[in-house]
């Protein structure tokens, strides 16, 4: 499997706290990162999947069953240039 780097943008949340981090991690976001900067939030993901599909697709699952809400999804320009190769 190949590992995929992405970011999950939060709607309305400007910063995680910890009980949201918290609950990331139980619902299996243990490969993710949460950030802030600006008033934005992030999670930010090095995720192993079968697919860049599957590794959004799970990610942006669990974000949500941890009670977040997602903005979209940024492909990491590194990880997106190394997708042909």
């Amino acid at each position: 499997m190949k590992t995929y780097e992405f970011d999950v943008v939060l709607k309305g949340t400007f910063e995680v706290t910890d009980d949201q981090a918290d609950a990331l991690f139980t619902h299996g976001c243990d490969d993710g990162t949460p950030a802030s900067r600006d008033g934005l939030a992030w999670v930010h993901f090095d995720r192993e999947a079968p697919s860049l599909e599957e590794a959004i697709h799970s990610a942006v699952s669990q974000v949500q069953l941890a009670g977040l809400l997602v903005s979209k999804v940024e492909l990491d320009v590194n990880s997106a240039a190394s997708l042909g190769a």
